[in-house]
Formats: structure tokens, C-alpha cells, sequence
């Protein structure tokens, strides 16, 4: 196994770990932490993703703006979160209509904390947590080509939560 996955495998967080806080500013330059996204949440459904209108991830990004309805009929917030700026995720979600929260790592400090990984160590990887309302880590889902798999089983794991 290649070192740096390795690495990363033994440190990324995993079910029944406590999510590490944060505090990022959104697609509108509003600071959130993790306690305000967990706030009145049944579940929150954090999604790290490589980069605004790449095709994976804005493929991936409509997929959870076409689930966004059941995810919070279900008592879930869905929050992406990328590297890339405020403004161009302000351009992201308004050209593709996300109804959801995105979020600016632009240091990749929260994509640290989290453990997600750098597959071949140069790209950003592509993982979803879903947090209970508490924040605790319920399920993670790791695939950088698989793009509608991490809506499907983080929305399964929501219901499973209620």
C-alpha cells in the first residue's frame, strides 16, 4: 500500500468518533462551526469533494441538490465542503441551484482534521460523513469515481438514524 494512503488510512476517523470542530465560511461569507450545523439536527451529512465544475463533483453536487428535499424531510442538513473560494462556490451553487451550505477549506486544515484522504497524494479525496446530532461519525463513505454512491448510502444511513 502506498505510504501516504496508508497513513492516512490509519488515522482517518471512523464510526463512533467524535467529528473534530471547525469554523469555515460559506458560499455567502457566513462563518458556520460544526455545533451550528449540528444545531436542531436529527443528522448532518458533511461531503468533501475536490473541486467546484469539475464533472464528478458537480455531478455528484446535483445529486445531493436532487436528493436535498428527502435529506431534510429526514431531519438531516447536507453541507459540501472544498478547497476552493467563497466566490467560487457562490458562482457553484448558483449556477447549479444547490439548495444546501458550502463551505471554503481554502488551507484544507478541516480536510486534515477529518482525515480525508489524497488518492495518488496530489488529489483531493472524495468522502462523506454522516454525523449524528450529537457529532458523532455514524458512517463514512470513501470513492473519488462513484459520485451518486455517497448520496445513496448517506441517505440511507440517514433514515437509519431516525
Amino acid at each position: 500500500m502506498n505510504k501516504l494512503l496508508k497513513r492516512d488510512a490509519e488515522k482517518s476517523l471512523a464510526p463512533n468518533d467524535r467529528a473534530p470542530d471547525f469554523t469555515l465560511p460559506d458560499q455567502d461569507g457566513r462563518l458556520w462551526t460544526l455545533a451550528d450545523l449540528l444545531a436542531g439536527q436529527k443528522a448532518v451529512v458533511l461531503f468533501f469533494y475536490p473541486a467546484d465544475e469539475t464533472y464528478g463533483c458537480t455531478k455528484e453536487a446535483c445529486s445531493f441538490r436532487d436528493s436535498h428535499e428527502v435529506f431534510t424531510d429526514a431531519g438531516a442538513r447536507v453541507v459540501g465542503i472544498s478547497s476552493d473560494s467563497v466566490s467560487s462556490h457562490a458562482r457553484f451553487a448558483g449556477k447549479h441551484r444547490l439548495p444546501y451550505t458550502l463551505l471554503s477549506d481554502k488551507a484544507g486544515k478541516v480536510r486534515e482534521s477529518f482525515a480525508v484522504p489524497r488518492p495518488l497524494g496530489f488529489i483531493e479525496g472524495r468522502t462523506t460523513f454522516v454525523l449524528d446530532g450529537q457529532g458523532i461519525v455514524r458512517g463514512v463513505f470513501n470513492s473519488l469515481t462513484q459520485f451518486d454512491r455517497h448520496v445513496h448510502e448517506a441517505l440511507a444511513l440517514v433514515n437509519d438514524l431516525k
